[in-house]
């Protein structure tokens, strides 16, 4: 397999109209990451993706791949497979004529195509499929054929478009954990864009949360998740309810009792946000709460959703928040609607966001 590049993106800027697309951004991929371009529709995550691809030519700004500028190289011309979300897959050619397409291309021999259209089978899983009509295939072995088209070639970067959205959801689970795997075994440079967050933490070595042509906050899934910089990530990753809370001298407060955090940021004060995670909350039991966050409140709702149960809780101070209860002999009993209910929230899992971060 050929060596993986860098991807480095300068000051990327496109426009269209008044509408900023692509807003001065910058990022710096690494060879072989594996990184996710996450975002709501709309936000610049696909034009960009675009951008890297040579489709859309950047306003202003640099993309280089290692130590070339390839800003205005054409995309036949930058050596990036590449896997789109509706296949674009030959119709009148079989399995093998789609992947030994891009060898013929390429000036690759008879020989050499065969064998290197066999490997590509193996690595997705088609054995044995070579000869067969693209119409045939289910939606799972037509995104297999265009993922090994797009590797076949042995590129140093590989771009994917929301690959699986076409799938169910369970094949969609499985398709994310073979792409994974086959990142690791490749190594190619990889960037993947999504709208979903959990295949996004499933699959990434990094994410790049962007909205309106900006990024937001670019990390590893777990630092992304537990430890989100604004009100919008923290909404738009995962599910989030929000108790207002002010930090003043380095110590937080909900209203006059103080909340034990792990840390307050550096230089918070002012109007914050607590952000409270359904699967971070635990039922307490009287007397439970030492060394927890405690919140009081009443039962209003319980939805039972088989592994798990999910409950909304009206807090004594008129707000609501969830909390994900498993369905395990081991966790407490969940109240009836109408009951009491103290939760508990651990300092460790205690974060704050500034209020004014919503979008």
């Amino acid at each position: 397999m050929a060596m993986s590049l860098p991807i480095s993106i300068r000051s990327v800027t496109k426009r269209y109209g008044a509408f900023a697309a692509l807003d001065d951004i910058g990022l710096e991929i690494a060879s072989g990451e594996f990184i996710t371009l996450l975002g709501p529709s709309g936000s610049g995550k696909t034009t960009l993706l675009m951008v890297l691809a040579g489709f859309i030519r950047p306003d202003s700004g640099e993309v280089r791949f290692g130590d070339r500028d390839v800003s205005l190289t054409p995309p036949h011309k930058r050596d990036v497979g590449m896997v789109f979300q509706n296949y674009a897959l030959f119709p009148h050619m079989s399995v093998a004529g789609n992947l030994a397409y891009p060898l013929k291309l390429r000036g690759a021999g008879k020989s050499a195509i065969a064998e290197r259209v066999n490997r590509a089978l193996d690595m997705v899983q088609l054995q044995g499929l070579g000869e067969r009509q693209v119409d045939q295939l289910s939606g799972g072995q037509k995104q297999r054929v265009a993922l090994a088209r797009a590797i076949i070639f042995e590129p140093r970067i590989l771009l994917m478009d929301e690959p699986l959205s076409a799938l169910d959801k369970k094949l969609r689970e499985q398709m994310q954990i073979e792409v994974r795997h086959l990142h690791q075994r490749l190594g190619m440079t990889t960037v993947y864009v999504t709208h979903d967050q959990r295949e996004a933490l499933t699959m990434s070595d990094r994410i790049a949360v962007i909205d309106r042509g900006r990024f937001k906050q670019i990390g590893r899934p777990r630092d992304i998740y537990e430890r989100p910089d604004s009100r919008f990530i923290a909404e738009f990753i995962g599910e989030s309810s929000f108790l207002p809370v002010t930090v003043r001298d380095g110590a937080a407060w909900i209203g006059e009792r103080p909340l034990k955090l792990a840390r307050v940021p550096p230089g918070a004060a002012g109007g914050h946000l607590l952000v409270l995670r359904p699967e971070k909350l635990q039922i307490l039991a009287a007397g439970a709460a030492d060394g927890l966050n405690r919140l009081d409140g009443e039962v209003k709702e319980v939805v039972y959703q088989g592994e798990s149960s999910l409950l909304y809780v009206a807090l004594a101070g008129g707000q609501q928040v969830a909390i994900r209860q498993p369905a395990t002999s081991a966790a407490p009993a969940v109240p009836d609607i109408g009951q009491p209910i103290r939760l508990g929230l651990a300092p460790s899992d205690t974060i704050i966001v500034p209020a004014d971060a919503a979008p």
